[in-house]
């Protein structure tokens, strides 16, 4: 029998083992891809924060002769090929999740577009990542490929509360009715933290923190957009206030509850390190914990919003 022949025989048999259902193995890649997202915004600033930027000073191979780091390349490049290969894992993760619900790309088309979505961007990352090092570490391509790192993470965010039924047309967990401004409110806060996650990659571009000794700066003054950076930050605590006062007051429970409670505990710890970090000279723990907060912010007010969109209103 022709290879031609069997081809169709095996992809069937292999699709009729796949889900017909958002089942265990569905939801645990979904949450996959979300820690996946998160990390690689913790490795991304850690070669940034460990001068590695130029680890490996070419692209797509680490060196003109080799696809991986070498020894006499040291820490640097292994720090800069570590974060190359995270990618390679969240493109397994992404591929594993639209095939497992190949089943239901039809019935469940949010989710497989989600995982679509997730995969499409590893490679338009790792393009990114590319001209960030041919453009020797240019402040505004670097803050671009964090930037697609933070609309992944939300992406993510939603691929997990849609494989576990808490938001979305298919929603299965039951949802408290909210007041109408909820929806509003939540809103404006995904909105500022994302205007706060941007002004962040400015600061970031105009601070001690390049990547590389050569590497060029945006040549902004630090000090000022710093305080820039602030603005929105101080928007999302008054917003996440706001929510809080009404779950609280109007006896709210539920996930709703749960997501604007964390969204506040995430709030109030970017402020501290952010303001800890600034008056202490940007110390390199410091922003490293910021940026995985900056990931962490993104998540819990995507969720937030996400629940109340979803939830009914009263």
């Amino acid at each position: 029998m022709s290879t031609a022949f069997r081809l169709p025989q095996f992809a069937g048999r292999l699709a009729s083992r796949l889900p017909r259902t958002v089942d265990r193995s569905v939801r645990r890649l979904a949450v996959a891809s979300l820690i996946g997202q998160t990390l690689l915004v913790v490795t991304g600033g850690a070669v940034r924060l460990t001068s590695s930027g130029l680890g490996c000073p070419t692209w797509p191979r680490c060196t003109d002769t080799s696809l991986v780091n070498t020894p006499e390349m040291g820490i640097h490049g292994f720090i800069e090929f570590g974060n190359r290969l995270l990618t390679f894992a969240l493109a397994a993760v992404a591929a594993l999740m639209l095939a497992y619900l190949w089943n239901l790309r039809k019935e469940r088309r949010d989710l497989f577009l989600l995982a679509l979505g997730l995969l499409a961007s590893i490679p338009a990352q790792a393009v990114i990542g590319g001209i960030t090092v041919l453009t020797n570490l240019n402040p505004w391509v670097v803050g671009l490929h964090f930037l697609v790192s933070m609309a992944l993470v939300v992406f993510a965010t939603l691929l997990v509360n849609r494989a576990f039924g808490r938001t979305g047309r298919f929603r299965t967990v039951p949802l408290a009715a909210l007041p109408g401004v909820m929806r509003p409110v939540t809103a404006a806060v995904a909105l500022f933290s994302a205007l706060a996650v941007m002004l962040g990659v400015v600061v970031t571009g105009a601070g001690p923190h390049a990547g590389d000794a050569d590497a060029p700066r945006n040549g902004l003054d630090w000090d000022l957009v710093s305080h820039i950076h602030a603005v929105p930050a101080y928007l999302v605590t008054a917003g996440t206030l706001v929510a809080l006062a009404l779950v609280v007051l109007r006896r709210i429970s539920g996930p709703i509850r749960a997501a604007v409670v964390g969204l506040l505990g995430v709030t109030l710890l970017q402020a501290v390190i952010g303001f800890t970090q600034y008056y202490n000279g940007v110390p390199v723990l410091l922003v490293a914990s910021h940026m995985l907060g900056a990931a962490l912010l993104m998540a819990a007010a995507t969720n937030a919003w996400d629940i109340a969109r979803s939830s009914p209103v009263k």
